[in-house]
Parts: structure tokens; C-alpha cells; sequence
């Protein structure tokens, strides 16, 4: 009962109350016409304390807690509902409350998805991207952002840039987007550990809707693939000119002793025109090998597959492998397994086969050995061409699939080899989607595997 007499209203009826009953008690031994009117007076006031209980159930306490309902909603808590029956106006006031609140909560919900998709299209953006305020404090750093600089976003937000950004590029980029309120872009080199990449960086000045400065976004573009590119290109540039010039250089020299005179001479004619002959097949060979990679890598490219039978593709090449292998007085073998047949472009797979043993006869020695394998491993076709040649350096091992790279220029210009034999082998075995790997130690010969699948992956 104490907590009810806490209520301002039900308490100052109890004092009332308590006052009548004192005051009847001292008035009993009056006469009965003052016991009859306090009687009354008594029922009167019960009558009005029951009517008083009834407003303070029926309107006080609805008010109450549709006052409590209020205050929640303005801590944020949208969740929140009255579930006090009501009538009239209280009842229109909660039901409103009510539809408020779902409302509110409704576009809580929606404000929520919309950050998070917001964040899922920054954090999985592929440029970094920075957000400073006019301040120079950093408010936001994506997942890339934190990939190219390591550390975590606490690192960064809530700092100002050039307390956590060392790097004087961007500091230039920041300052210039503030000072002359434009886009800026720079580019620099970012080493983590060991691993130096190529970034570029555009500065972009942000403006309220009053067109008053507010901050800036740094986005941040790694473009290393593309320096990488650029560098394949200008190499790639540099090494046709060179292998181009040298044939072109000696047809146009010999040609031209020989229209000076040296044709009256039949053994300078004779000799002369060899070279040219031999230069001019060379050079053949070499727009030939350029024209092939050109094919493998155009987007268009399609492969023509069939059922290619290795036992049958290997007698079609091993007249003219032996031919070379029997000048080179080198002893060829080989092995392959019956029945070994696998779903591919066969005058590809051809090609692989000619590549590989032309290179390995190329680098063995007099009373050298080559040896072919072709065998099933798994679901792969493995082929396998093997010698006990030259070998080849780790440091050579990395790079012998680059277009040009020798592993001895001489042996192989010698040989009439373009430099792009086992670039053209990579990427057929690539768009066959095998793969090729190498074993070699200079001295000790080299074994080159070449895995590719017996079925077609597309049509599985």
C-alpha cells in the first residue's frame, strides 16, 4: 500500500479522508443531527474519492505513460511501444505515438541498410580512398586504403593526415586540393617489406551545397600492373627492333657487297646468298613466332578442339625432331603411353611438343640426350621432355617464359631460335588451362612438365 500513497492525488484524499475521520470521532458525543450531516459529508467524500480514482485510472495514467513512450523515443529507442487501453483522444494520442514509432524505427532500419551498403561499396572499391575533413582530420580509410599501408582503420580515423600519412606526396596532394580548391593527382612508389608498388593518387576538393570548402577525398589507384605493362611494352619494343635489325642488317649488307662486285666471284655468290638465305628464314621465322603470339592473346582467340591421339601426334613430328637431334649427334627417346588421348587443339599441342624438344636439342650437347614422355596423372595429361644439357640458373628459371630471354644468346641465335618458343608454349598451355613448370641446375640438364586436361574444363 505505501507505494500507492506516493501518488499526489490518491495521497491528498487519504490526508482528507483521515482529517474526516478524526474529525467525526471528536464529534461523536454531539448531538445526532451533526452525526447525520457528517455521515453525509463522509459518503459525499467517498463518492468523490471513487470518481477521483476513476479520472486518475482512466486519463492520469494513460498520460503518464504515453509521457514515458515520449521520453524513449527521444533516447532513440524506436522500439518502443504503448500498450495501455485507452479510449477517446488518449487512445487517437497513443495510437499516433505508436504509428510514430514504427515510422521512426522503419527509417532507422532503412538509414541502417544504407549505411551498410554504402560501407560494403567503399570497403570493396578498388582505389584507395581517404575522407579529410577542413580540419585535416582523417573520417574514413577503406579496405584498400589499409591493404597498400597496413595498419587498421583506427589508426588512421579520428588523426590528423600528416600524423599518421608520412609520405610527403600525399601531403602535397592535400594541401594543393585546399589551396587551389581542384583536383589534383600525383603518382609515387609505396615499399611494404619487400614489395614495391606504383600508386597514384587524385586529390578532390568537397563543397557544401553554399559552394564552401568542407574537406577533402584522396582516391588512391594501384597502378603497378599497368608500370608493369608499360615496362613489358618497352621492352617488347626494344627487342623486336633488336632481332629484327640484326637479319634485316646482314641481307642489306650482303646484298649490297654482292651488287658492288662480290656476285662476279661464284664462291662469294655462293656463300653470300646462304647467309642471305639463312637470314632471310630467320627473319621469317621470327614474324612468324610475333604473329602466333599475337593470335594466343587476342581476345577473339577460340581454340579448335578435338580428339587428339599423343601416340599418333608424335610420329606426324618425330621425322624432323629426329633429323635435328641426329645432326646434333644427340640420342632422342621416347615414351609415350597407349592410349593417351585428350580433348584439345592438336596443331597447338603439336607446337608444344616442337617448341620444347627444338629447345632442349638446341641446348644439349654433342652425345647428348632428349627424352619425350606423355603419360596420364589424374584427370591431367602430363608431358614430359627431359635432358642432360646446359641447364639453367635459378635466376634464369623465372624469367626463361619472357619473350626474348636467352638463356645463352649465342647457342641460340646460332641455332636460328627467335627467343619466343617457350613464350608461344606458356600461352597455349595457358589457354588450354594447364599449366607448366620447370627442374633445372646449370650443368645438369632440364625437365620441363606441361600438365593439361583431358576434357574440356568449359564442357564439364
Amino acid at each position: 500500500m505505501l507505494p500507492l500513497f506516493k501518488k499526489p492525488l490518491l495521497a491528498y484524499h487519504a490526508g482528507l479522508f483521515i482529517l474526516v475521520v478524526v474529525t467525526g470521532i471528536a464529534a461523536a458525543q454531539l448531538t445526532s443531527e451533526y452525526i447525520i450531516l457528517g455521515s453525509i459529508l463522509f459518503v459525499e467524500y467517498f463518492i468523490l474519492l471513487v470518481i477521483m480514482l476513476h479520472v486518475y485510472d482512466k486519463f492520469m495514467k494513460p498520460i503518464k505513460k504515453t509521457s514515458h513512450t515520449v521520453d524513449e523515443l527521444l533516447k532513440g529507442n524506436y522500439r518502443v511501444r504503448i500498450h495501455h487501453s485507452a479510449s477517446g483522444r488518449i487512445a487517437e494520442l497513443n495510437n499516433k505515438l505508436n504509428a510514430l514509432a514504427r515510422n521512426l524505427s522503419e527509417f532507422e532500419i532503412q538509414e541502417q541498410m544504407q549505411e551498410d551498403r554504402l560501407s560494403t561499396v567503399i570497403d570493396n572499391t578498388q582505389s584507395g580512398l581517404v575522407l579529410i575533413d577542413e580540419k585535416g582530420y582523417i573520417h574514413l580509410v577503406n579496405r584498400k586504403f589499409i591493404s597498400m599501408f597496413g595498419g587498421n582503420a583506427h589508426d588512421y580515423q579520428g588523426y590528423l593526415y600528416y600524423d599518421v600519412l608520412a609520405n610527403e606526396t600525399i601531403h602535397a596532394t592535400v594541401q594543393e586540393a585546399f589551396l587551389y580548391e581542384k583536383n589534383i593527382k600525383y603518382s609515387f612508389t609505396q615499399t611494404i617489406d619487400i614489395d614495391t608498388k606504383y600508386i597514384e593518387i587524385v586529390g578532390a576538393p568537397i563543397f557544401n551545397e553554399r559552394g564552401i570548402l568542407k574537406g577533402a577525398v584522396l582516391l588512391l589507384y594501384d597502378i603497378t600492373h599497368l608500370k608493369k605493362l608499360e615496362l613489358m611494352r618497352k621492352d617488347f619494343v626494344a627487342n623486336v627492333s633488336h632481332e629484327l635489325k640484326t637479319p634485316i642488317t646482314s641481307i642489306t649488307g650482303f646484298a649490297e657487297t654482292l651488287l658492288n662486285g662480290a656476285k662476279d666471284d661464284d664462291e662469294s655468290l655462293d656463300r653470300f646468298l646462304k647467309i642471305i638465305y639463312d637470314e632471310s628464314f630467320r627473319l621469317q621465322g621470327l614474324i612468324e613466332d610475333l604473329l602466333t603470339l599475337s593470335r594466343l592473346e587476342a581476345d577473339e582467340f577460340q581454340l579448335t578442339r578435338s580428339h587428339v591421339d599423343m601416340n599418333q601426334l608424335t610420329e606426324e613430328i618425330l621425322p624432323v625432331i629426329e633429323q635435328r637431334a641426329k645432326q646434333g649427334g644427340i640420342t632422342l627417346t621416347t615414351n609415350v603411353k597407349n592410349d593417351t588421348t585428350l580433348k584439345a587443339d592438336g596443331e597447338r599441342v603439336k607446337q608444344i611438343l616442337i617448341n620444347l624438344l627444338t629447345n632442349a636439342i638446341s641446348y644439349t650437347g654433342q652425345n647428348g640426350t632428349v627424352n619425350l614422355t606423355v603419360a596420364y596423372e589424374g584427370e591431367m595429361v602430363h608431358i614430359q621432355v627431359a635432358d642432360d644439357g646446359i641447364g639453367i640458373s635459378q635466376q634464369a628459371v623465372t624469367r626463361i617464359f619472357e619473350r626474348f630471354y636467352r638463356v645463352d644468346k649465342a647457342r641460340s641465335r646460332n641455332t636460328g631460335g627467335t627467343g619466343l618458343g617457350l613464350a608461344i608454349v606458356k600461352h597455349i598451355v595457358e589457354v588450354h588451362d594447364g599449366n607448366i613448370s620447370v627442374e633445372s641446375e646449370p650443368d645438369n640438364g632440364s625437365t620441363f612438365h606441361v600438365y593439361l586436361p583431358k576434357n574440356d574444363p568449359a564442357s564439364s
